[in-house]
């Protein structure tokens, strides 16, 4: 087995470095009278149909006996509230600086005390889709939220007599299982906005007052991840797809948070040029040694946007987030899309969206894309320089989006930095600088910065991003030196001109370095990063400023 659920009752005391006090506060609670295990996806469809906040739509889902649900399945909306996308302010990450885990404890028992008087439903599933990692997850959510544990059973892997026997075949990890509660009712004067506490080395977490689904989706990640990180694999907040060309493979990564165009390009068809496998559009990690990715879930928890109802990978919808629900000209209950309602509206989709999806793929990556929204770069950018590939990864300039609640008065339009597009981290940032330069250098893998935002204030369309990447795939030769930056060239594209010799232009270059050096010498202790990464982008600096 993946990860550790039993132990031997010799091995049950304080030296045995699985146990804390909040993995036993967090993992108790799952034993109590007040919790009803769902063995199965119809137990569970049938308790989220049946919910109070449920409404139960017209439209079937799609190969719903495929995926263990009644044959009349329909798919089912919920909406939470004010808050429609995930509180980032509201994460707590035990073991970090400043955060003091006796104080955290006493609020946690306290907070199962309470919710003692509720009734809880468990769920359990495997996360990692591969023999070479899993790691089993035990969710629980209160009655009133089965929407939302109906959801985690889609979106992870329920266990099943089929994939418990491959759980028990796979990869055994001197890790704990993940064990997560959930209680959107709580609240605390001192938490106005929720509080999301992890204690990542020992595979536990609360989410408490937040009803979002995608809390408990990315929470559980960011513990699978962690767990992926200590055990030589590289942890990716991004997608995989592997192009069959008629003589050889190109299997590629993209790195970025949502509302970037990551889903877009990892999904698109390219109207049938190629035959593309798809490993998955959000999660996934990386073998340090061989370099095969694995899929961590199978379902996919994608924005509705861009989704007309007209659409048909809507059939593929299974549970629906904040969204609208309207008749259609035959008076049947249909959901409304493309963010009328309020933006960030969600739906678990199904892995049968995707005509060829894998869960592993064994052949090394050829290329990584960073996708950013920085509109001092052109759209296609390729680093050659491994250390100068691993810093623009660790400085990936972007925009937040609806898919994020955000606390206080803040501007989305805002350039920000997160590295390697993983707001989930719970580890030291210069432990993934390490991994990715790893991949750069030991793997050879290629480095693209993909712009999908503004280039000197014209849109960057999709199609041209996605044209781009053919290109790329096909004609990578097309590349030309971005003027004097060495180890860095771009590809020039109709309509989006580079000019160093207009001023300010070449101002807005320097003055985005700069904001990538300062970032980098910024970090604290715990993220410490190695004085290469600096130097590296200084040098890049330094080649601009010979410009002037």
């Amino acid at each position: 087995m993946s990860s550790i659920q039993q132990f031997k009752q010799a091995d049950i005391h304080p030296e045995n470095g699985l146990f804390s006090s909040t993995k036993t506060l967090i993992e108790t609670f799952f034993y109590g009278n007040n919790v009803e295990v769902i063995l199965n996806l119809e137990s569970a469809y049938c308790k989220a149909e049946q919910a109070p906040n449920t409404i139960v739509t017209d439209v079937p889902v799609k190969y719903a006996d495929k995926l263990g649900l009644p044959k009349d399945a329909k798919m089912l909306v919920g909406n939470d509230g004010k808050v429609v996308g995930r509180t980032s302010a509201a994460r707590v990450i035990i073991g970090q600086p400043g955060v003091d885990q006796k104080y955290y404890d006493g609020l946690l028992r306290e907070a199962l005390y309470q919710a003692t008087k509720q009734q809880f439903y468990q769920g359990n599933v495997v996360v990692g889709l591969d023999e070479q990692f899993m790691i089993r997850s035990h969710v629980l959510v209160p009655e009133g939220f089965e929407l939302n544990l109906y959801s985690y059973l889609l979106n992870f892997q329920i266990e099943t007599d089929q994939w418990r026997t491959r759980y028990e075949d796979s990869q055994p990890f001197n890790e704990n299982d993940i064990y997560l509660f959930a209680n959107p009712e709580w609240t605390h004067p001192d938490f106005p906005h929720g509080l999301a506490l992890f204690d990542p080395i020992h595979n536990v977490a609360a989410i408490l007052g937040l009803r979002y689904f995608g809390e408990l989706k990315k929470g559980t990640l960011t513990l699978a991840w962690a767990t992926a990180h200590r055990n030589q694999f590289v942890a990716c907040h991004g997608g995989v797809k592997q192009y069959h060309l008629a003589d050889r493979k190109f299997t590629m990564a993209t790195f970025g948070l949502s509302g970037s165009g990551k889903s877009t390009i990892t999904l698109t068809k390219h109207h049938g040029r190629y035959h593309v496998d798809v490993l998955h559009d959000d999660a996934f990690i990386i073998h340090q040694d061989t370099e095969t990715t694995i899929a961590l879930e199978p379902a996919y928890f994608d924005k509705v946007q861009d989704y007309p109802l007209t659409d048909s990978r809507v059939a593929y919808f299974l549970t629906l987030q904040n969204v609208g629900v309207t008749l259609d000209e035959q008076g049947r209950k249909v959901p409304v899309l493309e963010d009328i309602r309020n933006g960030n509206g969600r739906t678990v989709k199904s892995r049968y969206v995707t005509k060829n999806r894998v869960d592993v793929i064994t052949e090394k990556l050829d290329a990584i894309f960073w996708i950013m929204k920085d509109d001092s770069l052109p759209p296609v950018v390729k680093i050659d320089d491994p250390v100068l590939a691993a810093v623009f990864g660790l400085t990936l300039a972007t925009k937040r989006s609806t898919a994020e609640h955000v606390i206080g008065d803040v501007d989305l339009d805002t350039l920000v930095i997160e590295p390697y597009a993983n707001p989930f981290r719970s580890y030291p940032l210069g432990e993934d600088y390490a991994n990715f330069r790893e991949l750069f250098q030991k793997q050879a893998t290629a480095c693209y910065i993909l712009n999908t935002g503004a280039f000197n204030g014209k849109n960057i369309a999709p199609e041209v991003t996605l044209a781009s990447v053919e290109t790329i795939i096909e004609h990578p030769e097309q590349f030309v030196p971005f003027d004097s930056m060495e180890g860095m060239t771009y590809l020039p594209i109709d309509g989006f001109v580079v000019d160093f010799t207009q001023g300010a232009y070449l101002e807005k270059v320097l003055a985005r370095m700069q904001e990538r050096l300062d970032f980098i010498l910024k970090q604290d202790e715990f993220n410490a990063l190695p004085q290469e990464a600096a130097q590296a982008m200084a040098n890049v600096i330094a080649s601009l400023q010979k410009l002037i």
